[in-house]
């Protein structure tokens, strides 16, 4: 059996053992295709069956939360934490909640974790979970109540040398300050480590708000830099309103970029001005309205129902920064068209593999994900270094290490993807770069 041959067999295996799990599926199949150069090169890692045990979860736990909402009535959703692989640090990754999630969703967050916390040269390891619970509309008491059933099944799990979660969508600070206060109480103990994404008086990192944002707009600047490219003057969509996209928009403009349009899940904004951030940054993080607030304060400025319509506003450089598969054929095909020249992906997972393979066969520049996001996961981790000494870094401090992480990842994504004969497709860099650390550590520590 050829090496293509054995990566089949393994995918076969991952479809029959996850019926439905669409998700988990397309992000498997993008990475482990990806690697069948790296199989040739080291036949060892096949004989220990690296593969197989890297696309299986060390555990995974489905739990019932039950809550009680302001009018005195019961509901109940279901919570989730996938630990899937370990073997360079304890599992870490976010906590999303949205009515969308489910199994495939968390299981394909926590394997893309993998590759994207190796990726950043930290010792953690992969993991991912959250619940179907909406944030959306409801009172902070009913988001408490349910954070606090939530975290009365998961605190069994984790720890600071176990298992790390973070925030994601739907989970920030409010989140994250109810979970943790719950923890504590349950553990009887003030165990700042065990979770990242803290307030700033109890433990919490500066730059971790920013932190994905701007990592994402360092990882495109080294890349369009690599090619004899400025981001300076050129014209940028953003999707997506939340944090990434908010601190992607404002890198982007301190770099010099022009940003014209942004969105939220019910449509986009459009200003050939330029976005107003203070505006966005208002409507979102103080009001929590939808952006669709904006055309009211800018005359000049435009609102279209329809999110996925913002990839048809011309651009040199797209950062989509909502949710996963927001980009298809359809939209990057589009997006060609007009003329891109450059696309960082912010969110995880957003674009289709279609339309990744429209990227790259129009040599058009791209980021994946677990590259270009990692700046997130990569401050999370410095918040847990610093929560271990017990002291707080300047945001300067937390900022360059976090630029240093991203030109790292940038350069080692380029390196593999050479080394390999892929060069210039950073999608098979960064997984081969972060696939090699996580695969060493496995070979060396034995088959479990």
């Amino acid at each position: 059996m050829n090496t293509k041959e054995y990566v089949e067999k393994v995918y076969e295996q991952v479809l029959q053992r996850n019926p439905g799990e669409v998700e988990f599926h397309q992000a498997v199949k993008e990475v482990i295709h990806s690697l069948i150069p790296v199989f040739e090169k080291h036949p060892e890692y096949v004989q220990q069956g690296i593969l197989e045990r890297i696309v299986e979860p060390d555990r995974q736990f489905i739990f019932r939360v039950p809550w009680v909402d302001d009018n005195g009535n019961v509901r109940v959703n279901r919570g989730f934490r996938v630990q899937f692989n370990n073997a360079i640090g304890p599992y870490k990754g976010g906590l999303r909640f949205h009515p969308t999630v489910n199994l495939s969703i968390i299981k394909f967050l926590g394997f893309e974790q993998i590759l994207k916390n190796s990726l950043t040269g930290l010792p953690i390891g992969g993991g991912k979970g959250g619940s179907d619970f909406d944030p959306k509309g409801k009172s902070d008491a009913e988001i408490m109540r349910f954070c606090q059933s939530f975290m009365s099944e998961l605190y069994k799990y984790i720890g600071q040398d176990i298992d790390v979660p973070a925030g994601d969508i739907g989970v920030g600070g409010r989140e994250i300050g109810y979970l943790y206060g719950y923890y504590k109480k349950l553990r009887s103990s003030y165990e700042a480590g065990v979770l990242t994404g803290k307030g700033l008086t109890y433990g919490g990192s500066l730059a971790r708000k920013e932190a994905t944002g701007y990592g994402l707009v360092y990882f495109v600047d080294e890349m369009l830099k690599g090619k004899g490219i400025k981001l300076e003057g050129k014209t940028v969509v953003v999707s997506g309103s939340g944090n990434v996209a908010i601190y992607a928009i404002e890198k982007v403009q301190e770099l010099g970029g022009k940003v014209v349009a942004c969105s939220d899940s019910n449509g986009y904004i459009y200003d050939k001005d330029g976005i107003k951030l203070e505006t966005v940054k208002r409507i979102k993080e103080v009001e929590r309205k939808r952006i669709k607030e904006y055309v009211s304060k800018h005359e000049n400025a435009e609102y279209h129902e329809g999110c996925r319509g913002v990839w048809t506003i011309p651009c040199d450089v797209a950062l989509p920064c909502a949710t996963q598969n927001e980009i298809s054929k359809e939209e990057a095909e589009v997006l060609v068209k007009n003329g891109v020249k450059a696309v960082g992906e912010g969110a995880n997972m957003p674009s289709t593999l279609e339309a990744v393979d429209i990227f790259l066969n129009n040599k058009v520049l791209f980021a994946p994900a677990k590259a270009a996001n990692a700046g997130g996961v990569a401050v999370s981790a410095l918040e847990m270094s610093q929560n271990s000494i017990r002291y707080s870094w300047s945001f300067e401090e937390v900022d360059n290490k976090l630029k240093d992480i991203m030109k790292n990842i940038y350069q080692n994504s380029v390196r593999c993807a050479k080394a390999y004969g892929y060069e210039d497709n950073y999608v098979i860099g960064a997984n081969i770069a972060g696939f090699l650390k996580v695969a060493d550590a496995m070979y060396s520590q034995g088959i479990i």
